[in-house]
């Protein structure tokens, strides 16, 4: 009985046993599942994404300068790296130097990723080399209400060029506009026109003639354009086929680093010149006042700052020359008795200074805009450094006229009284006050006096006294 018991028990407890088992391996298979659905999602959504890449969004806002060629360059380097569908270049510029503009289509001729030059927003444009950097794209688009083309070219006096100045810097820019279209499969007469002509189009007009592919309202709509497009690019010394699939493509904004944010904000004339202005005006504070430091630090911070900002502008030497001269002039203005004129003098270089520090004396540039500090940044430059400068030499004129006019005191005689305001030390000299005044002084023993002891004038030689113990000189 008690054996049949036993058995009874063990067969009851064996399926609950084997159900936990279950539960266990269940668990287990559970678990092993979900890692391998995970895995082959991730599997399955980077396929997707490979298939389906982003959109990178390059924005150009402003003069075309070395800092946009390092941007554009950086952007599509990324691009690559990211296996990007293309890069979409947000276009809005007057122009700019020649050298960046040539960087710049190089990088976009051989750019593995295709890129898109699209002229955005409405109201932009793409004028000078604008127009290069918009044909050498491998799609070109534009807003509407956006225009495309070059700015006439005029001399420094606003005059019309001479045709032999003119022929001479413009052909090598049109043998560049010709090479760029016959890449790209674009029409050439009226891309050529653009440099020798100064033609410029509407968004519409560019369509019609073939300079642009489409026209877009946004970016979403542009991509949605150009999607099943077929472009060639470069891979290496070889050409490929790529068909852009963007509809509904993500984007993913391209920024600046930090240091391009600076580089750009500096890279405006205004800026520039004021820099270089208040760099002065700290280091001539700093000669005047010695020791204050904050201007002097200040003052070559900001000098750096816009000498480097003249390294992304075509600027002129001669007017920073002219700026230092007129630092020059206020520093003989303070120095010498003058009447004003030294002052009024350097507030004309200073003014001249920022009208030629991009004044361009050489060859016209097809694709450079005017570059030039505006009235309103010169004004206050004028009139609140200038005046201030005449201000503060009349002033000095002023206390100079009244040191001279002042009459001399009175020489200290022998027996005047004083005591000992810096200690006179043994064969030395020290400070002593005599009729509210402070003299140097020495024993006339040789000894040491220590600080606030009475003395006594023994004898005067120019502005050093002989001195002696007051107590000394009355038992004398």
């Amino acid at each position: 009985m008690p054996t049949s018991m036993h058995a009874s028990r063990r067969s009851r407890a064996r399926p609950a046993r084997l159900t936990r088992r279950g539960a266990l391996a269940l668990l287990r298979a559970g678990w092993l599942a979900l890692c391998v659905a995970m895995i082959a999602a991730g599997f399955v959504s980077t396929a997707l994404g490979q298939a389906r890449g982003e959109a990178h969004v390059v924005e150009i806002d402003g003069i075309i300068s070395p800092i946009t060629e390092r941007y554009v360059e950086r952007a599509i380097g990324e691009a690559d790296r990211a296996g990007a569908e293309v890069v979409v270049v947000l276009l809005d510029t007057p122009g700019g130097l020649l050298d960046a503009t040539r960087r710049i289509v190089a990088e976009l001729l051989a750019s593995p990723t295709p890129v898109v030059v699209y002229v955005w927003p409405g109201g932009g444009r793409a004028a000078s080399a604008g127009t290069f950097i918009t044909a050498a794209g491998h799609v070109a688009a534009m807003a509407p209400g956006t225009n495309i083309g070059a700015a006439s070219p005029v001399s420094g006096s606003g005059d019309e060029l001479p045709e032999t100045l003119r022929s001479k810097a413009f052909q090598d820019a049109a043998a560049e506009m010709r090479a760029i279209a016959e890449v790209r499969g674009r029409p050439v007469e009226p891309l050529e026109a653009t440099v020798l002509e100064a033609a410029s189009y509407t968004a519409n007009e560019a369509l019609e003639l073939g300079i642009v592919d489409y026209v877009a309202g946004d970016v979403g709509e542009l991509l949605a354009l150009i999607d099943g497009a077929t472009v060639v690019v470069r891979d290496g010394e070889a050409e490929r086929e790529v068909t852009l699939d963007t509809d509904g493509a993500a984007r993913r904004a391209a920024s600046m680093s930090v240091f391009d944010k600076l580089l750009s904000f500096l890279a405006d004339p205004n800026v520039a010149y004021l820099l270089i202005a208040l760099g002065g005006v700290g280091l001539f504070v700093e000669l005047w006042s010695p020791g204050l430091i904050f201007p002097g630090v200040a003052g070559l911070v900001m000098l750096a700052l816009g000498l480097m900002a003249l390294g992304s502008l075509p600027g002129n030497w001669v007017g920073v020359a002219l700026i230092a001269l007129a630092f020059v002039l206020f520093t003989l203005e303070f120095t010498f008795d003058g009447s004003g004129l030294l002052a009024a003098l350097g507030v004309l270089c200073l003014v001249l200074g920022g009208v030629v520090l991009f004044w361009h004396m050489g060859a016209p540039s097809p694709v450079l805009p005017q570059v030039a500090v505006s009235p309103w940044a010169l004004a206050p430059v004028a009139v609140v450094g200038g005046g201030g400068v005449i201000l503060f030499a009349r002033e000095m004129r002023k206390a100079r006229r009244s040191l001279i006019g002042a009459p001399l005191p009175d020489p200290v005689t022998t027996g005047a009284a004083g005591v000992v305001v810096e200690p006179i030390l043994a064969g030395g000299e020290g400070k002593v006050r005599v009729r509210g005044e402070i003299w140097t002084a020495r024993a006339a023993d040789g000894g040491a006096v220590e600080s606030g002891a009475a003395i006594v004038v023994r004898e005067t030689r120019g502005a050093l006294l002989e001195v002696e113990r007051a107590e000394e000189s009355e038992s004398a």
